[in-house]
């Protein structure tokens, strides 16, 4: 079927159909319950391979159609935004920032930028007259339980709204910011406000604090995918969201004022929700919810949102998401920005940075690797510093930094690559810093430190010799045997060495605080080990022959400074060693003082549920549920682990 691309979409239902006619969509008309259910189908679904399809529900026990998945895939991110490819974004964006910044001396040169000019104009969002079709229908008294809001995990706090486009305006400045923050429903018309303490809504909120006056707050839902996108973008304080929209539409956004605030809204969005923040209230205690980092994010105390107002388009649609452990919708969208955003980090910034790639098991956050084009020493470290003290990769938790021999595409490839040049003694440093406030495995809340990993070609002033990694004293079978001996070993994976990688992976159980540092020094009396660069502890109920999975369960549960060590070799024919604990953290065990969050998994009833209806729903071959995977890590039916 040829691939048809349209630039901007009239209306949520326009995207709909573009992916029914490129076979991108399952309409599914028995009636699926919100509550858990939609959750769990979306979920197998969007762990098939290349992110299965869009899922349309159109029977949910309210008179709103439900998409979910839409973003789902690179094909569908790239027609959500109008494009071939989303590489074609990225090139587009430093086409335009050349033709900014070139020097243009004489009169006749200028005058070639007035098109250019003309043409960036045409994509700054308008204000129109009148309603919009978003208000075609009024709800004469809000109520938020109408709408199909989904409750996505078991031990959530309630139903959110997981896909909100939330508009907040500076109180000094009046510059309009759009962003996305989930939503827990309380009431018909109350909601929390999950706005962090480092996002754009909550600086705004601070303002209306200090002013000691009541913060309009106007929420959209659906419309043009791309004003979904554009909330998840990480744009600088000072440029409109509706902008970016307008760029990758290539027409500008019209907006209608709200009906009960003075905020303005997209004229073609499915659902505006209004209202207002009051300051100077009580914050409601919000959570826990199964966040985009595979574990709970616990319960916080979070702003009131009160609703003055819903409206809707007559065939409105419901767009919704679900997070959790990798891969998820939210990877997608995570690849356009990765693609999107090069551009400007390379030509504002990093000017070396060539390539940079996001893997979904790194959930956006905890791991990246960027490749630069190397040309003197330390540079690696300099692209480290610079990356971390760029906007969103501030949050960053593990940075690898290659150059341009290595392949940063090819996961299988580039752990080759990084275990064959990697000298853990002089290659690994670490850093200090603000964290995600999602990120639970910090010893202190948002702030712990950060792994930078250089496998750039070294020059002569930063090399301290090459580290070889040779496999030919080890032998599996021996080494499996010795490492099954040590007490707290319950399992060992030794094939990644076989694919040519310096690593062990093991399965143990922690008895006393001093369990790992003696079975570390157990390892590194095996002759075989002698060899093995990384050592990595993960827990025993984790399947550590998934990659995937060990590679989210450890970036997640790292603090690295605390969590990481680095042994210089004791013989001639040793390695240095870099040691990673990856299990889960308690105050018993590690002196951990925080509460450690189970990872997000649905319940047997759901499963069972799910399982019964699948081939009456149209939802093609039966997928088992990701859960089963997952469920032996959780401790206890809650959200916290105990």
């Amino acid at each position: 079927m040829p691939k048809i691309f349209i630039m901007a979409f009239g209306s949520l239902r326009d995207f709909i159909t573009l992916l029914d006619n490129q076979d991108e969509l399952i309409r599914i008309p028995i009636q699926v319950n919100p509550e858990l259910e939609i959750a769990e189908i979306t979920d197998r679904i969007s762990k098939s391979d290349g992110g299965g399809k869009a899922l349309l529900f159109e029977n949910n026990g309210t008179g709103f159609p439900v998409l979910i998945n839409a973003f789902g895939s690179e094909k569908r991110m790239a027609l959500a935004l109008g494009c071939e490819n989303l590489e074609k974004i990225g090139t587009e964006i430093e086409s335009l920032f050349k033709q900014i910044a070139m020097p243009r001396s004489g009169f006749l040169e200028k005058l070639k930028l007035l098109p250019f000019l003309s043409q960036m104009a045409s994509w700054m969002p308008r204000s129109i007259s009148g309603r919009g079709k978003c208000q075609e229908i009024v709800m004469k008294n809000p109520d938020l339980t109408k709408l199909p809001i989904l409750k996505c995990w078991p031990a959530d706090g309630g139903r959110f709204i997981t896909l909100p486009c939330v508009i907040t305006r500076d109180p000094e400045t009046g510059a309009r910011n759009v962003g996305m923050y989930r939503m827990q429903v309380f009431g018909p018309d109350l909601t929390g406000m999950h706005w962090h303490k480092h996002k754009t809504g909550a600086r705004h909120y601070s303002g209306y604090k200090d002013k000691g006056i009541k913060m309009p707050v106007s929420v959209v839902i659906g419309g043009d995918p791309a004003y979904t996108y554009a909330a998840t973008a990480p744009l600088p304080d000072n440029l409109d969201e509706y902008l970016l929209a307008g760029f990758l539409r290539k027409k500008r956004v019209e907006l209608v004022k709200c009906l009960t605030n003075d905020l303005e809204v997209p004229s073609d969005a499915d659902f505006i929700i209004e209202g207002y923040v009051d300051p100077l209230e009580e914050l409601i205690w919000e959570g826990p919810f199964g966040d985009h980092t595979g574990f709970y994010s616990l319960a916080d105390w979070y702003p009131r949102f009160h609703v003055t107002c819903i409206s809707h388009r007559k065939d409105a649609v419901y767009q919704a998401t679900v997070v959790g452990i990798p891969p998820q919708e939210d990877a997608w969208i995570g690849r356009a920005t990765e693609r999107i955003f090069l551009a400007p980090m390379k030509m504002t910034l990093i000017p070396e940075l060539t390539d940079m790639e996001l893997p979904p098991a790194g959930v956006a956050h905890n791991l990246t690797i960027a490749r630069i084009d190397k040309s003197y020493a330390g540079q690696g470290q300099k692209v480290m510093n610079a990356m971390w003290g760029a906007g969103q990769m501030m949050f960053n938790k593990i940075l690898i930094v290659a150059d341009q021999s290595a392949d940063i595409k090819d996961y299988l490839s580039f752990a080759q690559f990084v275990s064959r040049v990697v000298n853990p003694l002089q290659d690994i440093c670490f850093s200090q810093g603000p964290m995600d406030v999602l990120d639970h495995s910090s010893s202190r809340f948002s702030y712990g430190s950060k792994l930078g990993i250089d496998v750039t070609s070294k020059y002569s002033e930063e090399a301290d010799g090459e580290v070889v990694f040779s496999d030919s004293t080890f032998d599996s079978d021996i080494c499996s045997t010795q490492l099954s001996e040590i007490p707290g070993v319950v399992s060992c994976n030794l094939s990644l060495v076989e694919k040519g990688i310096s690593a062990i992976i093991l399965g143990v159980i922690k008895t006393d605080p001093g369990t790992l540092v003696n079975i570390v020094d157990s390892i590194l009396l095996i002759s075989g080990m002698r060899q093995i660069k990384l050592i990595v502890f993960v827990d025993p109920e984790l399947n550590i022959f998934d990659p995937e999975a060990v590679s989210w369960y450890v970036s997640g549960n790292i603090d690295p400074r605390r969590d990481c060590r680095i042994i210089p070799p004791a013989f001639p024919d040793e390695v240095p060693h870099f040691v990673m604990d990856g299990t889960r953290k308690s105050d018993q065990m590690d002196a951990f003082k925080r509460d450690w969050p189970n990872p997000v998994v649905s319940s047997p009833a759901t499963i069972a549920r799910v399982d019964e209806l699948w081939h009456t729903a149209g939802l093609g071959l039966f997928v088992a549920s990701p859960s089963l995977r997952y469920s032996p890590l959780k401790r206890g039916d809650g959200a916290v682990s105990n």
